[in-house]
C-alpha cells in the first residue's frame, strides 16, 4: 500500500488529475497543429453579457445538442438541460442522442450546420486533426463561474483542460474521469480460488484454469474489439515507457513492431488460438456480448474503460461484485509498475463556431458542471467526473467505482494517456483488423501489418496535419 493510501478516496480522486498533467507520460503536445477559433464566430450571441449570461446567450434562443449515447447514456445531459432551462427562461435545450457521431455529424459540418454541443465520443468519433479548426477555445467557459457562484475552474480536477489541449488551444471539455483496466467478479474469483493476472503469462495461465472449468477468459463484440487495441497499447506503453507512448503519438515507422507489441500480440494470438475467446464475436452487438460476461458469465474478464459497471447494470448477475484491477504488462519487470494505469478524462465535448448558438453550448457545458448535475452523473453512472469532491468514500455502495479509487491509489503519479488514435480517427479501421484477429482470421503477423498500414496511411497523407508530441 502507497502513502497516498492514507488521503483516502476523495483525496485521491481530486489528486488522479493532477498526476496526469505534471507527469512526462502525460502526452503534452508540441506547437504545430492547426487551432480553434477564441469566438470570432459567435452566431446567437446576441444577449448582454452578465454574472447569470457569461457568454451573452440570447434570450429565449434554442440549443441543439447532440450526445454519444454509450456507456453513460445521455439523459444525464437532458438532466443538466432541464437546470440550464430553468437559468435561462424561455429558452428551450434539445438534447438528441447519437450513436454514430462522424456518420451523423459530419455532413453538418460540411453544410455548415453543425449543432452548438457535441460529445464528440464513441467509436465512430470525429477525428479532432479534421475539425481543428471548427471549435471554439473553450477558456471563457472555466472562467466563468458555476451555478453556484464559483469559478469553474476552482471546482475542478487540476489538469482537467489537458485532454482537450491541442497547439496550446483548448477545444474539447473532456467531462468524466476515466481509468482502464481489466474488470472481473470478485465473487467468482474468490469461489474458483483465481486471482486476477498481473502479467501476459499469468493471463494464458488463467485461461486453462477458465476453460478447464468450462468457461472462456474473454469474449468481445464488434463494435469494441478495439477494447483489446487498448489493453494491448496500454499493456505495451506500461512495458516500455516513454519510447513506446512517444512512437504512437508520433506516428512512427514500424512502430507496431516494436517488441513490447510483438510479444503482446504472440500471446492474444495464443489465446485466439487456445479457444480463450467467446466464439462470434464479430457477429455480436458488443452488449450483449459483455453480458456473456456481466450476466451469463460464460468469459471471466473484460477490458473496458470505467463506465462498464453502468453501461452493463442491467445486464449484471446478482451478487457479482464488479471490480477492476491494471491492465496487464508482457513481463513481470517492466518500464512503469504494473499499477500503472491509462487514466484522463474522457467523453469530449466540443462547441463548433458555425452553430446557431455559440453561447447556448457552453451554457449547457456551464449547467453540467454545476454540482447537481455532476453530484448526478457521479451517483447515477457510478463513475466521476472533472467537477473535485463529490464521490463519497463508499463509491455510493459500487465495489466497481470503489476499485477504481484503489487503483488510482496504488498508481500515485504513475498515470499516463495518449491521443493519436482519437486525434487521427484511426478507431473505424482499426476495428476491422481487431475482429479479424480475434476471430482467428489474422494472426500476430497479419494484425501487426494491418495496424501499420492504417498509420501510415495518416503518416503518408500531406492533407493529415500532425501534431507531435515531445514528452
Amino acid at each position: 500500500m502507497s502513502e497516498t493510501s492514507k488521503i483516502g478516496r476523495r483525496s485521491l480522486l481530486r489528486g488522479s488529475l493532477a498526476a496526469a498533467a505534471v507527469l512526462p507520460l502525460g502526452g503534452a503536445l508540441a506547437s504545430c497543429a492547426s487551432s480553434g477559433n477564441s469566438g470570432s464566430n459567435n452566431s446567437g450571441s446576441t444577449g448582454t453579457k452578465s454574472a447569470d449570461n457569461p457568454f451573452g446567450m440570447a434570450a429565449k434562443s434554442t440549443v441543439d445538442a447532440v450526445i454519444f449515447n454509450g456507456g453513460y447514456g445521455y439523459d444525464y445531459v437532458q438532466f443538466a438541460a432541464d437546470i440550464a432551462q430553468k437559468k435561462q427562461a424561455g429558452s428551450t435545450f434539445k438534447v438528441a442522442p447519437s450513436t454514430q457521431i462522424a456518420q451523423q455529424l459530419q455532413p453538418r459540418f460540411v453544410g455548415g450546420n453543425p449543432p452548438d454541443l457535441i460529445d464528440n465520443s464513441g467509436a465512430g468519433q470525429i477525428g479532432f486533426n479534421t475539425i481543428l479548426d471548427q471549435l471554439e477555445t473553450l477558456d471563457d467557459l472555466f472562467e466563468a463561474n458555476n451555478y453556484e457562484g464559483t469559478k469553474i475552474a476552482d471546482t475542478l480536477y487540476p489538469g482537467a483542460k489537458n485532454p482537450g489541449t491541442f497547439d496550446g488551444k483548448f477545444v474539447a471539455m473532456n467531462y468524466v474521469l476515466t481509468l482502464y483496466g481489466i474488470w472481473y467478479s470478485d465473487s467468482l474469483f474468490k469461489e474458483n480460488g483465481w486471482t486476477p493476472p498481473k502479467t501476459y503469462p499469468e493471463l494464458l495461465d488463467l485461461g486453462a484454469k477458465a476453460k478447464a472449468k468450462g468457461k472462456y477468459l474473454f469474449v468481445w463484440g464488434k463494435e469494441a474489439a478495439t477494447y483489446y487495441h487498448t489493453m494491448a497499447v496500454d499493456g505495451a506503453i506500461k512495458e516500455g515507457g516513454d519510447e513506446v507512448r512517444l512512437a504512437l503519438e508520433n506516428l512512427k515507422p514500424n512502430a507496431w513492431s516494436m517488441p513490447q507489441f510483438q510479444g503482446i500480440f504472440k500471446a492474444l494470438e495464443t489465446m485466439v488460438k487456445n479457444g480463450y475467446f467467446v466464439p462470434g464475436g464479430a457477429g455480436t452487438q458488443f452488449t450483449a456480448a459483455q453480458a456473456k460476461w456481466s450476466n451469463d458469465q460464460q468469459a471471466i474478464l473484460y477490458p473496458s474503460g470505467s463506465w462498464i459497471e453502468n453501461e452493463m447494470k442491467k445486464a449484471t448477475k446478482s451478487g457479482f461484485d464488479m471490480k477492476g484491477v491494471p491492465e496487464p504488462t508482457l513481463t513481470d519487470n517492466p518500464k512503469l509498475p504494473y499499477a500503472s494505469l491509462r487514466s484522463a478524462a474522457g467523453e469530449p465535448y466540443i462547441v463548433p463556431s458555425k452553430g446557431k448558438n455559440v453561447a447556448g453550448g457552453k451554457e449547457l457545458l456551464r449547467a453540467m458542471l454545476s454540482k447537481d448535475a455532476a453530484t448526478n452523473f457521479a451517483k447515477t453512472r457510478l463513475a466521476p467526473t472533472i467537477v473535485k469532491g463529490l464521490v463519497p468514500a463508499d463509491g455510493f455502495g459500487s465495489t466497481a467505482l470503489q476499485s477504481q479509487t484503489q487503483m488510482l491509489d496504488a498508481a500515485g503519479t504513475n498515470v499516463f494517456d495518449y491521443q493519436v488514435f482519437g486525434l487521427y480517427g484511426m478507431n473505424t479501421d482499426q476495428l476491422v483488423v481487431w475482429n479479424s484477429f480475434l476471430s482467428g482470421q489474422l494472426d500476430a503477423a497479419g494484425l501487426t501489418k494491418g495496424l501499420q498500414q492504417i498509420m501510415d496511411k495518416v503518416r503518408n497523407d500531406p492533407s493529415v496535419k500532425k501534431i507531435p508530441v515531445t514528452k
